[in-house]
């Protein structure tokens, strides 16, 4: 009995939900309404995009201003393995750090300028634009 109403569950809570995700599905394609987008127009001062997404949107600039902060920091981080190379010593566990931090550095410079493409092409991709 036990496995019967455990079935039972199991099958209309799939049924539910495959009916959730289609009238939200058929909803989204019968109207233009977008909720998110009222919402940030709503929330908008004077002088903000109003779009979220795409060239000029919200989560461009904010996606951007960061990548470039880690970008910044990668290249700080660089020169500071470059230095402490420099005044090693000759030391091998001071040599051996600073060329960790160098390659740490770099890495670090490598990802932030892949995720900068990534997220700019998944923002465009979304916002319907073609950069």
């Amino acid at each position: 009995m036990k496995k019967i109403f455990k079935k039972a569950g199991q099958i209309f809570t799939g049924a539910a939900a495959a009916v959730t995700l289609f009238a939200g599905r058929v909803m989204a394609a019968s109207s233009s309404y977008n909720p998110a987008q009222e919402g940030a127009n709503t929330a908008k001062g004077a002088g903000m995009p109003s779009e979220l997404v795409g060239a000029d949107g919200v989560f461009t600039k904010i996606t951007n201003t960061v990548l470039y902060a880690v970008g910044i920091i990668s290249v700080i981080m660089l020169i500071y393995g470059g230095l402490r190379y420099v005044i090693s010593g000759g030391d091998s566990k001071k040599v051996t750090d600073a060329k960790n931090t160098i390659m740490y550095a770099i890495i670090g410079l490598i990802i932030s300028i892949l995720a900068y493409a990534i997220v700019n092409f998944v923002i465009n991709a979304v916002g319907g634009e073609t950069a």
